[in-house]
């Protein structure tokens, strides 16, 4: 499969997440949460299915399919996990954390993140208390 763009990765992102807390994505309300207008959903959407990864037809329920599923918990992971080390690690404030993430998640190699991750899990066992001192 090719690299999604990354506002696709943001698109099937979304799509996921409205999935596991409402149970079905909608237009408008993926419109909402990314700042987006519905024309810019229907044409993401489109690609999306285009490439396999949703089914999507007009006025119809949006799904994923196995492969845009495994590609999204990809994404969703990378994000809470960047976001955990920007709060763990480095200090910053929840917010602050998540919108951070949700930049880097795009562009962090897998070994690195890979590599922050390891840093992050030490640091939660071995050092938790001294970091906490820090900020």
């Amino acid at each position: 499969m090719e690299k999604l763009s990354y506002s696709l990765e943001d698109y099937i992102e979304e799509i996921y997440n409205q999935i596991k807390t409402n149970g079905r994505a909608k237009v408008t309300v993926i419109a909402a949460a990314l700042n987006v207008k519905k024309a810019s959903v229907t044409g993401a959407l489109n690609v999306l299915a285009e490439k396999k990864l949703i089914n999507y037809a007009p006025y119809s329920e949006i799904t994923l399919t196995v492969e845009g599923e495994q590609i999204a918990k990809k994404i969703l992971e990378k994000h809470e996990n960047l976001a955990e080390f920007f709060m763990t690690v480095l200090g910053a404030e929840k917010s602050e954390a998540v919108d951070i993430a949700c930049k880097m998640e795009h562009i962090v190699p897998d070994k690195i993140f890979g590599n922050m991750m390891k840093l992050t899990k030490y640091i939660q066992s071995e050092c938790k208390d001294k970091i906490k001192k820090l900020y």
